[in-house]
């Protein structure tokens, strides 16, 4: 389930015009997503990957029933207009680098198999000889840099309830074709 918990430690920033920050953002369920732009455009990326969180949790309504998770079975309930304006987004602000497409990608070539997934994305870390989940309550663990991260490495979706959300995250019907990609 997507956890809202405490955002991580803040990233760096850095100074973006007014006129960068794109304000065509749309939304069938009225979010505003300049907020989401502006901390993108200016290398908030742990603010941003808690905004975008934040945002599931409000479009597949889990918010109204008084949770802070989404459950697997509530993503077909986000629509395709604002999780395809929240993909623009992170695409544009990592050059490519990050977002659900970008996962799905990754997912592909890890043929399904999470474990292998995680490796390719830089969810997981080493104790030793022993391979773990990165940390992301407390310290984050996570990487909130675009040049540093791996491709694919946000936004974050947690697995502690299991791999469902993440599956269907990269399902959704948005992915079918990549009218998702057009500005509006």
């Amino acid at each position: 389930m997507a956890e809202s918990g405490s955002p991580p430690a803040s990233s760096t920033t850095s100074t973006v015009s007014d006129g960068e920050i794109p304000t065509n953002l749309p939304s069938d369920m009225g979010m505003d997503y300049v907020p989401l732009a502006t901390m993108l455009a200016t290398g908030q990326l742990a603010e941003a990957d808690q905004f975008t969180r934040d945002a599931l949790i409000k479009l597949c309504g889990a918010t109204e029933k008084g949770r802070n998770f989404v459950y697997w079975t509530e993503v077909k309930l986000i629509p395709s207009t604002d999780l395809a304006t929240i993909e623009r987004l992170w695409n544009k602000f990592s050059g490519g680098k990050f977002g659900y497409s970008v996962q799905k990608k990754k997912w592909r070539q890890s043929k399904n198999d999470f474990e292998v997934f995680c490796r390719k994305i830089g969810w997981t870390t080493k104790d030793g000889d022993v391979e773990r989940k990165k940390r992301w309550f407390g310290a984050s663990e996570f990487i909130y840099d675009v040049k540093k991260a791996p491709e694919g490495h946000l936004p974050l979706t947690s697995a502690l309830r299991g791999t469902s959300l993440i599956k269907q995250l990269l399902t959704h019907p948005v992915w079918e074709n990549d009218d998702w990609k057009i500005e509006p």
